[in-house]
């Protein structure tokens, strides 16, 4: 008990305000909807798998929308698509973020010029908040996505208690 107290100060008690802490568990503790349409979805996948492992950034993937407060939105969107991605994403509670991964999901990628059936980018279809380049990008790129969210949660949590 001497080692912890040594560290911590009087008896291993940290006082933290109580906003702080809420503020650290919202960007500490992103739970993304993945939605993966195209290969994008497997450098995803990649990067939840062990070797990158994304759980020790508190980052959970959940299959429900409901607990999900951020979506990741990897590959090809299609006007098919949009209209599910549009209801998945108002299903969503508050406060909701999403990543737009890879360059078809950013801006068409090499198919929208051609086909009729992409859309330009999913920030037409729904607010991106950030977003990852590449064709596709590597599991690196998302994680360092994840980490500019967290940054960009942190900044609006601060200016927000500056009002």
């Amino acid at each position: 008990m001497d080692a912890i107290s040594n560290k911590t100060g009087e008896g291993g008690v940290i006082m933290v305000a109580l906003e702080d802490l809420l503020n650290w568990a919202e960007r500490s503790s992103l739970w993304p909807i993945t939605f993966g349409l195209a290969c994008c979805a497997i450098e995803m996948m990649g990067a939840y798998a062990s070797h990158y492992d994304l759980d020790r950034l508190g980052v959970i993937p959940r299959n429900s929308p409901r607990q999900a407060d951020v979506m990741i939105v990897s590959g090809t969107v299609t006007f098919k698509m949009a209209d599910s991605i549009r209801r998945l994403y108002d299903q969503m509670p508050e406060p909701r973020y999403v990543i737009s991964m890879g360059s078809c999901a950013n801006c068409g990628g090499p198919y929208w010029q051609h086909g009729y059936h992409v859309v330009k980018g999913v920030d037409r279809i729904i607010p991106v908040d950030v977003y990852v380049p590449g064709c596709p990008p590597r599991p690196e790129a998302l994680i360092g996505g994840i980490l500019k969210l967290q940054e960009k949660i942190k900044a609006k949590l601060t200016h927000s208690q500056l009002q």
